[in-house]
């Protein structure tokens, strides 16, 4: 009898994971990038160089394998096939195409016109420096004139390893936004680390995740309530690594040695250990097969 139960109930397991299976929604692939190449695929990524900046960040953006590389083995620190490295470099003097002078240079890339989206998953795999003013992000961008083309941002930190932030910008809610979280990593657990963070982005909600976990719902009527849902629209993907700014500076107080950046984060750059490394980046949509 005993062999009897055991058998039934091993039965109804196997049929309730074929359920779980069958219900669990089918999706497709829109872009992977795994970063597992020599070089940067600019058939998928588009490399900004800029040195005008819109929140007083310190940084010029350059096309620069000093900025923006690959890298493999130890140095992709546990990225099995490889890993993007966006590291920030200290360059005193430094004169942009705009004639304004930078002490810091970085990386800034985007799939612009070359992979955009409208709802579905975006995902990232990364792992970044912790350090005052160090302000790295993973974030979704439209079309058209900001904030009325709508930003996502799945992943910003400003250089606390405790904690990183989600938001939302659109008309009327942008800048120091209503719509935004932010997220502490349990004890033991920081920045510095490997983690997915994640957005999944529907015609009515986008729910923020880290490694799963949901840490900010956003739904279409919480938007509303400030202005016109900027998210229905095809985004783009952008992975940068600024330096400094009015986000650092709003929540470190810091303003020398420069705007948002301390001395030590200085020191640590001048060192060539300020750094974001990116293992891959997903963008899935719910498949209608």
């Amino acid at each position: 009898m005993r062999i009897i139960c055991i058998s039934a109930l091993t039965v109804l397991s196997i049929t309730f994971i074929a359920k779980a299976q069958q219900s669990a929604p089918k999706t497709d692939t829109v872009f992977f990038e795994d970063f597992n190449e020599n070089t940067l695929d600019r058939t998928k990524w588009n490399v900004e160089v800029t040195g005008n900046t819109v929140n007083e960040e310190q940084q010029a953006y350059v096309d620069s394998a000093s900025t923006l590389s690959m890298v493999k083995g130890v140095d992709a620190e546990g990225a099995r096939n490889g890993a993007l490295l966006i590291k920030a470099v200290y360059h005193p003097g430094y004169t942009s195409k705009e004639n304004k002078k930078y002490d810091f240079l970085s990386g800034r890339i985007n799939t612009r016109h070359k992979m955009e989206f409208t709802y579905g998953t975006a995902s990232a795999r990364m792992k970044m420096t912790g350090g005052a003013g160090l302000w790295p992000a993973f974030w979704a961008l439209g079309n058209g004139n900001w904030p009325d083309c709508g930003e996502i941002d799945m992943m910003e930190t400003v250089g606390d390893p405790a904690w990183f932030s989600n938001a939302l910008h659109g008309p009327n809610y942008f800048g120091n936004t209503p719509l935004t979280y932010r997220y502490f990593f349990p004890k033991g657990t920081d920045v510095s680390q490997w983690h997915v963070y994640s957005v999944d982005w529907s015609a009515n909600r986008l729910v923020f995740k880290v490694d799963g976990i949901v840490t900010y719902s956003v739904t279409r009527a919480m938007v509303e309530h400030y202005g016109r849902y900027a998210f229905d629209n095809a985004k783009f993907i952008i992975l940068n690594f600024a330096l400094g700014g009015g986000y650092p500076n709003g929540v470190n107080k810091i303003k020398e040695p420069y705007f948002g950046i301390s001395q030590s984060t200085v020191d640590m750059i001048k060192a060539g250990q300020a750094k974001v490394l990116v293992d891959w980046v997903l963008v899935t949509k719910q498949s209608n097969r």
